[in-house]
């Protein structure tokens, strides 16, 4: 939603309305229809869309491959674009091979684009002085809650291999004296 107010010069914020009403109401209310007329389509297929998941996945990933390759071909025609699309496959299937979560990667491709945005707005308002975004008090508590629930995350990881070391070295011995 904020990217469709973006993409029409409008800028979100208290005063959105005020500016743009007119605009922002034939938005909502497209979506409003939309959402209706997806309702519909939908509750004549519910039957087909539970139908899918019988399809064992290898089929589900080779068309998702297929449909994915053909789409950014047919986008730009560009075979960088198809070795991209490869690469990121790639580190997508060795996450989820090494169980590492996606969906915070996710949340950073679609953010991350803003952050940097609002990154180089905020060194511009400072005249490149990056004390200010460690200046209040709010940042510096803003900064210290992820690194307290690191070095949390981190205690409890260690505590749970030492527990894991200690419960096989017990039962190595108690094999050992059996």
């Amino acid at each position: 939603m904020l990217a469709a107010f973006q993409q029409y010069g409008m800028q979100p914020g208290p005063l959105l309305f005020e500016r743009s009403g007119a605009m922002v109401w034939t938005l909502l209310a497209s979506l409003f229809i939309g959402l209706v007329i997806l309702l519909v389509l939908n509750m004549q297929f519910a039957v087909l869309w539970a139908k899918l998941l019988l399809i064992p996945r290898h089929y589900l990933y080779a068309g998702i491959t297929v449909l994915s390759v053909l789409g950014v071909y047919a986008i730009s025609s560009s075979i960088v674009d198809l070795w991209i699309l490869l690469a990121i496959g790639l580190l997508g299937f060795l996450m989820r091979r090494y169980k590492f979560p996606l969906a915070p990667v996710l949340i950073a491709v679609i953010l991350g684009p803003l952050a940097e945005t609002e990154l180089r707005r905020a060194l511009t308002v400072s005249e490149g002085d990056l004390s200010i975004l460690v200046s209040s008090p709010v940042t510096m508590v803003l900064y210290g809650l992820p690194v307290i629930a690191l070095a949390v995350t981190g205690i409890q990881h260690l505590r749970h291999s030492k527990a894991a070391r200690s419960q096989a070295q017990k039962l190595d011995r108690d094999e050992i004296n059996a």
